[in-house]
């Protein structure tokens, strides 16, 4: 006869927590890491076949993120409401219909309207509701679950220059956006139907297999007042500002870095590989800051993440030597593996989870506009000057006053 813990879960069976853990690994590698990652590839063929400015195939993603940004709190109070597994699913159809149709955009304000749709799948499939579900299971091991989910970001996003490539040279660019947004679709549909559960009372179970209580569902006058109480704090701006300056950098730097390649003389090909080293480099800091998260002050380990980033960037400026180039794909990708992940530890952290999604869903608003922004910024500078060092200089100090910032955190729970 088995034996059972105080939840009535088998002790011998594996913890239903971890196949959440999975579901956020598959989200965030197809609709963040295959897209993100991979939308750089698709630029030179945009400029070359539609007549696009620099500028402009990045301001698709931007202005679709500000269109929405009005939005924001609704779609956070959806996933506090309704609970992560329901809009998971219908941001995976959005992601899968918006790349589709990609394929069949021959005007700029047809690619604008597609990247509209893709943001709002973004924002529904994508970090904001996979960081509440992996919060809503994990107290204790949250830090090290955020880790192993968000290595599918890493290895989504090391795959993906090198597929997307791939996918371009043998259907061509419209072949491979239809092709991609199929792929999104069948792959994560069913995982989110099938495997996703938004909390552990779902299954009569609770996080980390303890005997407190599992976050219920549904919105409560206390997640009201916290929310409220969250936003007139210090810690909240910081939060927000420090990650904006961060995660801008990091959006300039991976946006901008095949086309910046490619001027310098690296084949579309060699730049992909150069990319794809970048984040293989970025698994191993997921996973790394994963642990010394659980095991240190999040905060601290956050600021120290970024301000190893930060100080990779400089060497963008010895772009003619290929040791320089590596070196910086090394240290920049392992240092970004702490981006997006500990934004909900130190969040939730500060504030507790009753709220959470709404939080996280400014929080990330505001970083995804950042991180569209700058390359928005660096194209606009880049057809001004021909070149890309003010750009660098701009993204270096962001990150430098973002790590900052975040250092400069207080952590201190909010009561309701």
């Amino acid at each position: 006869m088995e034996n059972t813990n105080a939840t009535g879960t088998p002790e011998g069976r594996l913890f239903y927590g971890w196949w959440i853990v999975l579901s956020g690994f598959l989200n965030l590698f197809f609709a963040v890491g295959i897209v993100f990652y991979g939308f750089p590839v698709f630029y030179p063929s945009l400029v070359d076949s539609l007549g696009l400015r620099r500028g402009q195939v990045t301001e698709g993603i931007f202005l679709g993120f500000l269109m929405v940004a009005p939005f924001v709190v609704f779609l956070g109070a959806l996933i506090d409401r309704l609970g992560p597994r329901s809009v998971i699913r219908l941001g995976v159809c959005l992601v899968g219909l918006a790349l589709f149709f990609m394929g069949w955009m021959s005007t700029l304000w047809q690619y604008y309207a597609l990247c509209l749709v893709e943001v709002v799948g973004y924002i529904l499939a994508g970090p904001i509701a996979n960081q509440v579900l992996i919060a809503n299971w994990f107290r204790a091991k949250r830090g090290r679950a955020m880790g192993y989910a968000y290595l599918g970001l890493g290895v989504g996003g090391a795959v993906s220059p090198i597929l997307v490539h791939f996918l371009i040279d043998r259907f061509g660019w419209r072949g491979a956006f239809e092709f991609i947004g199929i792929m999104i679709f069948v792959a994560l549909f069913p995982i989110a139907q099938l495997v996703t559960r938004s909390y552990p009372a779902d299954l009569g179970l609770h996080p980390d297999r303890s005997t407190s209580l599992a976050v219920p569902s549904g919105e409560s006058p206390d997640q009201r007042k916290i929310f409220r109480a969250s936003l007139r704090t210090t810690n909240f701006w910081l939060i927000l500002a420090g990650t904006t300056l961060v995660i801008g950098a990091i959006g300039t730097v991976i946006q901008q870095f095949v086309l910046f390649l490619r001027d310098q003389g690296y084949s579309t090909g060699q730049a992909s590989w150069v990319s794809s080293g970048l984040l293989f480099s970025g698994l191993a800091g997921r996973v790394i800051v994963g642990y010394l998260a659980d095991r240190f002050r999040k905060k601290n380990v956050m600021a120290l993440f970024y301000l190893l980033m930060a100080a990779s960037i400089p060497l963008l400026f010895l772009v003619h030597f290929r040791g320089a180039v590596w070196t910086f794909s090394i240290i920049f990708g392992f240092a970004m593996g702490a981006d997006y992940m500990l934004i909900p530890l130190v969040t939730a952290e500060c504030f507790g989870l009753q709220a959470l999604g709404k939080l996280l869903a400014i929080i990330i608003m505001a970083d995804s506009l950042g991180q569209w922004l700058g390359p928005v910024m660096a194209g606009r500078i880049f057809e001004k000057t021909h070149s890309y060092n003010w750009a660098w200089g701009i993204v270096t100090i962001a990150g430098l006053m973002g790590a900052a910032l975040i250092f400069s955190i207080r952590q201190k729970h909010i009561e309701a």
